[in-house]
């Protein structure tokens, strides 16, 4: 069994690391159109994923670890990862591609307090005060951030593609959480590589079955977008997968939530969505809850290298 190392710091620079190469795949599927298929985009954004992780493998190969990749204890665990993974991808691209990016971030926003509820319930993690205070705030943020942009429930109504875009970002968000758990069970025993790889082939797998239902001959410009989104998805992958290595789920989920400011500068450079002073101020609590959490974990670590030593017999 891999032992989980414990470096929380390191933890969460690898997930704010993930999510903004996972804005950067956001990106490319908004910028592909709102009529591909979400089958096909969740093959794309899979089949493509698996480029870099052959590139990691292949750096694995170099320092003898490839065959250690490619051996898994857990094939059931995986498969599971796998499905859940596909259902919570195929919902959320759904509604990014029928909502404005904004609005499908700010959603997606449910994710990292249902991490922490799910690893409090299922994993057992000792969830304190503070992180539930710092989830609080940081949902507090969005909602600020969020509820201009909000204009689903404007003019007395909401179209129905847009209703059923928006239930499919809150239903991604639940299966995404579900998948964090499973994911922070499997490092417990397997290699990131192990993991991302095989998530990867199960998901190209599964959404390759979408192919007789209806799948669109794709201009060049559109493919690329598409193949670049798979890319960053790999990428983003093998760097969440590691942050569950050196990191309690309840710990790095919270940071979900730098991608707030990333997404707003996207949304406006990109898309043309000006900022608002609700979105300033709503960033301005998000990023505080996330230092603080920061502020949290390192004075917890300090604490804890001075009861080792303590309890270390001197020399």
């Amino acid at each position: 069994m891999h032992s989980v190392l414990r470096n929380p710091m390191r933890g969460i620079a690898l997930k704010v690391s993930s999510v903004v190469v996972f804005l950067a795949m956001q990106t490319f599927i908004k910028l592909a159109g709102s009529d591909i298929p979400p089958g096909q985009v969740t093959f794309c954004r899979s089949f493509f994923a698996l480029f870099p992780i052959m590139a990691y493998l292949a750096y694995l190969a170099y320092n003898r670890q490839l065959r250690a990749a490619f051996y898994t204890a857990n094939p059931i665990g995986h498969l599971k990862r796998g499905t859940i993974g596909i259902l919570s991808m195929a919902f959320g691209f759904y509604g990014l591609l029928h909502l404005p990016l904004p609005e499908a971030i700010a959603l997606g926003y449910a994710l990292p307090l249902v991490a922490v509820i799910f690893a409090a319930v299922f994993l057992g993690e000792t969830v304190r005060i503070y992180r539930w205070s710092a989830v609080l705030v940081g949902i507090v943020g969005v909602a600020i951030v969020s509820w201009p942009k909000l204009t689903l429930f404007r003019d007395g109504g909401m179209e129905a593609e847009q209703a059923v875009g928006a239930l499919c970002v809150l239903l991604s968000a639940v299966l995404g959480g579900v998948a964090m758990i499973q994911v922070r069970r499997l490092v417990e025993e397997e290699k990131t590589a192990t993991i991302v790889l095989y998530f990867s082939i199960t998901a190209s797998v599964f959404s390759l079955a979408s192919l007789p239902f209806g799948w669109l001959i794709l201009a060049w410009p559109t493919a690329l977008y598409l193949i670049a989104a798979g890319f960053c998805g790999g990428v983003a992958q093998i760097l969440l997968t590691e942050s569950y290595r050196h990191a309690d789920v309840s710990t790095i989920a919270p940071f979900e939530y730098t991608s707030i400011l990333l997404g707003g500068i996207v949304a406006y450079f990109v898309f043309g969505d000006v900022p608002s002073v609700t979105m300033l101020i709503g960033t301005v609590i998000v990023v505080a809850a996330g230092i603080f959490i920061i502020y949290r974990e390192h004075q917890l670590g300090i604490e804890q290298r001075e009861a080792r030593k303590a309890t270390t017999p001197q020399a």
